[in-house]
């Protein structure tokens, strides 16, 4: 069964878009711990990100890292944390956060609620960035 992240990149499911390449894909996570969280995936379904192909991986790290650029210049941040976890979807993928504490980047804190015309703007603002 396809993960729900392999639904967004077939367009199954509607995303936030931020940018994406021919074998990755960034968007706005919609359960978000800050206002700009964005998750970068690789299209191609892989449950565990220490099993990417070499080349898929320093592929997705590298699409993080120009996303991570975009997402500081549009959001009020100290700096972007980083995060894989891999619990939560069977589907490799990094997580960037904007933060200013450490407590920014808590998983256990609430997630945000944010109307879809702020996660457009979001989403807008960080594509504008790139």
């Amino acid at each position: 069964m396809a993960s729900i992240f392999s639904k967004i990149v077939a367009g199954e499911i509607p995303s936030y878009k931020i940018a994406e390449t021919e074998n990755c894909l960034a968007f706005l996570d919609v359960f978000p711990l800050q206002e700009g969280h964005t998750l970068v995936i690789p299209k191609k379904e892989v449950n565990y990100l220490f099993d990417l192909p070499e080349e898929l991986y320093a592929e997705l790290m590298s699409f993080s890292k120009e996303v991570s650029k975009a997402v500081k210049k549009a959001m009020p941040c100290e700096r972007i944390g980083v995060a894989v976890i891999g619990l939560e979807v069977p589907h490799a993928h990094v997580h960037l956060i904007p933060i200013t504490q450490m407590d920014d980047m808590n998983f256990a804190n609430p997630k945000l609620k944010i109307e879809a015309n702020r996660m457009e703007q979001i989403a807008s603002a960080i594509r504008s960035e790139l």
